[in-house]
Order: structure tokens, then C-alpha cells, then sequence
């Protein structure tokens, strides 16, 4: 599973861009991650330019 860490999370969307599942979207302004979708590739995670995603096993 992906962990968002909100405090750094600037919602740009590099994250969502690069998603091969599309488990990625901006919600009311906040990222969310669908649990059902995800596959845990981390390519999100290195697309990031803040470092705020994280893999969560």
C-alpha cells in the first residue's frame, strides 16, 4: 500500500501522471489511493519530487 504523507504533499499530481493503474487521484484537494487498484509498483514514490509517498508493506 502507498502512505501520502500530507504535511509534505504539495498535490502537484507528478504522482498521479505516472500511475500505470490509475489508483491515484486528487480528491477536495487531497491525494487518495485506491486500495483496490493499487499495485504497489512504487513508481509513484520515485516520481514524487517531494518525497511525500511512501510504501507501506
Amino acid at each position: 500500500m502507498i502512505s501520502v504523507r500530507r504535511d509534505i504533499c504539495a498535490y502537484c499530481g507528478c504522482c498521479i501522471s505516472v500511475c500505470p493503474e490509475g489508483a491515484l487521484e486528487l480528491i477536495d484537494a487531497y491525494l487518495d489511493v485506491d486500495a483496490n487498484t493499487c499495485i504497489t509498483c512504487g513508481i509513484c514514490v520515485r516520481a514524487c519530487p517531494l518525497g511525500a509517498l511512501e510504501v507501506k508493506k
